[in-house]
């Protein structure tokens, strides 16, 4: 038993397994989600329409649950590259030393890349498995909170740019995603928190049920309590597949999955990727998106404290307001040149506009100098 496990308990949250689809027509694909899935509790192998893969993960991860992965493969031939562990290392760079990988092994348009880690290895994986031959299959096996309820579903994959966060990618679909709650035990606690950053997102911008039961349940999740945390990440997971099967490529509702984004990400850019978790930034983004929309004080407090009672920051560092509305202007919702921010209507419904007042934003982004 590992200290977290010691500490925080068990983490099975559920006795069966759990099946979300994401509706995608012809490209439709399940999420299962449930606890000792890895170690051969389910048949990947059925999901690899070839009979070779490549698995990628991290120096990290890699020795946690390479193994255990392994066994859901049954007869398929594996072949393996371990990335270095970081946001600092999401980059074309690495994209390519996963592609050299592939060249190496011989690597068909049948070959599968599967992604075992968290965001930085599935944004990653996942470009590469979208550019190689045009596009070969690419499974998701998500092993933090926060790849778990977001980045590991939808599609989107790709790398930061030296200018900006994520400007170069492509929307790849997954053939499945496999969710293995008990890989939450070894996750250190800041990266934990930064999961639930995703999470509170769900509930601020499409669902103030869920909001409430997040504020009702906050120190079940800090402390690691399975059925908490399966209910957080079912839930998170059918929100998003909601939102994805509506508006796949983010053409219209989709953006409003960024609300905290545009503010978060120039966080991260302006501090060089790694020093806050991007869970950190959205955390604080949201609350500064809340203040800029036009809802009561009472239901920014609402955000605020929910954020802060999850350990999260609600402000964000001493940027100066010239640096950090530089780096929102490479925002990808921008549309003839117009910054487009995802704010809300109230908690629980969001929409993205650029019917801001341009001023207030200048002022909101003046008191991180």
């Amino acid at each position: 038993m590992s200290l977290r496990q010691a500490v925080y308990g068990n983490l099975s949250g559920m006795d069966e397994p759990r099946t979300i689809t994401v509706e995608l027509g012809t490209r439709s694909y399940p999420i299962v989600l449930g606890h000792g899935l890895l170690g051969g509790g389910f048949d990947l192998a059925r999901h690899i329409p070839g009979h070779d893969c490549l698995v990628v993960s991290n120096e990290t991860v890699a020795p946690l649950y390479f193994e255990k992965l392994r066994a859901n493969l049954g007869t398929i031939a594996i072949e393996s590259i371990d990335l270095p562990d970081g946001e600092a290392f999401k980059t074309v760079d690495t994209m390519s030393t996963i592609i050299d990988r592939l060249v190496d092994i011989g690597a068909n348009r049948d070959t599968t890349v599967i992604a075992l880690g968290g965001g930085v290895v599935g944004d990653t994986a996942g470009f590469a498995a979208a550019c190689y031959m045009r596009g070969i299959p690419f499974l998701q096996v998500p092993t933090t909170l926060l790849a778990q309820v977001d980045s590991s579903v939808g599609g989107k994959t790709g790398v930061n740019h030296s200018k900006g966060k994520n400007l170069v990618g492509a929307f790849h679909q997954p053939l499945a995603v496999l969710i293995d709650t008990d890989t939450l035990a070894t996750l250190p606690e800041r990266e934990l928190k930064a999961g639930l950053a995703e999470v509170i997102k769900y509930g601020a911008i499409a669902d103030e049920v869920f909001l409430t039961w997040l504020e009702e349940n906050m120190c079940s999740l800090l402390s690691g309590d399975g059925d908490a945390l399966a209910h957080a990440i079912e839930r998170s997971c059918e929100l998003k597949a909601e939102v994805v099967a509506a508006d796949e490529r983010e053409s219209g509702r989709r953006a409003i999955l960024n609300f905290g984004h545009t503010f978060g990400h120039a966080i991260e850019h302006c501090l060089g990727y790694g020093e806050w978790l991007h869970g950190e930034a959205v955390a604080a983004g949201m609350v500064m998106a809340a203040e800029l929309s036009d809802i009561g004080a009472d239901q920014v407090d609402r955000l605020r404290n929910l954020i802060l009672a999850a350990g999260l920051p609600v402000e964000p560092p001493a940027l100066g307001a010239a640096k950090l509305l530089q780096a929102m202007s490479r925002d990808k919702k921008i549309q003839q040149k117009a910054l487009r921010l995802v704010l809300l209507n109230r908690l629980g419904e969001a929409v993205v506009t650029s019917d801001f007042d341009q001023a207030a934003l200048e002022l909101l982004c003046d008191t991180s100098a």
